[in-house]
């Protein structure tokens, strides 16, 4: 699964650690046998996620002097993970922890900033990307329905072309139960997450034209019926180059790489901590948000 959405976890420990650092006077809860303070909470949250959420802060303060991400940027990473994951998409950000789309950008937008900071070093010939061109395919849309076995996958085939609705009898045959409440629905396949599909699968549907129905196709999972309902024309090279370097750039940055980034960017901004609790906050190898 694409890289903004993993590490969800820590967002919402950064959020309550900030929120209960204020003063300790205040009594956040009130019992018969005893009051919690401010005070009592942020220690809490600090010894559970004290380093996660300091080193989280700390990114976005130093990375954002440098390294701006547009309300245009954000949204345009956020629909394309939404397109990528259909009709599972508030489904999978429950996964993760997320509460809500708002939720996800906050750790998005860090990402962002990171993978910016990180490209930076990340070096890319012309042949690396005419390479890349010429294996290429542009994203499609497409749904399916998921049967055991070739006769069933002929009966299937049957009665869409007899003018049944895909959606239809996606949801009475399919058993891909994910995919089959949502009529068969797989969303957007591109080059960055085709390779979690069965290669015969990807194969047989992008010989598909758009709204073409196939005869069953043999996987490992069973016999699938796929209908491409949206279908990209490919650009010309040099109309491609600017977003294919990007691709490729992306392609080859690791964990390691964002992790010399972000001492090269600490070391510029001077950072210290001051707090002996969290001295060790900052020589973490925990990419908050820009992991594969």
């Amino acid at each position: 699964m694409k890289k903004w959405i993993l590490a969800l976890s820590l967002a919402g420990g950064v959020l309550a650690l900030s929120a209960c650092n204020q003063s300790g006077s205040d009594t956040v809860a009130e019992s018969s046998v005893g009051d919690v303070t401010q005070e009592d909470l942020y220690n809490t949250m600090k010894d559970k996620y004290g380093n996660q959420a300091l080193q989280q802060l700390v990114y976005e303060k130093v990375l954002s002097k440098k390294y701006k991400i547009t309300d245009e940027e954000l949204d345009a990473k956020v629909n394309e993970l939404k397109e990528q994951l259909g009709s599972n998409f508030e489904s999978t950000l429950a996964q993760y922890g997320y509460a809500s789309e708002a939720d996800l950008k906050k750790t998005m937008k860090l990402g962002m900033m990171q993978e910016k900071a990180a490209l930076k070093d990340v070096k890319v010939t012309d042949k690396e990307l005419k390479d890349y061109y010429d294996s290429y395919q542009p994203e499609i849309k497409a749904r399916h329905i998921l049967v055991a076995d070739e006769a069933k996958a002929k009966e299937v085939k049957a009665k869409l072309d007899g003018g049944a609705k895909f959606e239809d009898v996606a949801k009475e045959y399919s058993t891909d139960t994910a995919s089959a409440q949502n009529g068969g629905d797989l969303g957007t396949i591109n080059n960055t997450n085709k390779g979690q599909y069965d290669a015969d699968f990807i194969k047989a549907a992008y010989a598909l034209k758009a709204n073409e129905i196939s005869a069953p196709v043999k996987t490992q999972f069973g016999y699938h019926i796929i209908q491409v309902t949206e279908k990209k024309e490919k650009k010309s090279f040099d109309d491609m180059k600017k977003d294919l370097e990007y691709e490729v750039k992306s392609s080859k940055l690791t964990s390691e790489e964002i992790n010399k980034a972000m001492e090269r960017e600490l070391k510029a901004a001077k950072v210290k901590v001051n707090d002996k609790d969290l001295k060790d906050a900052l020589t973490t190898t925990t990419d908050t948000a820009a992991q594969e």
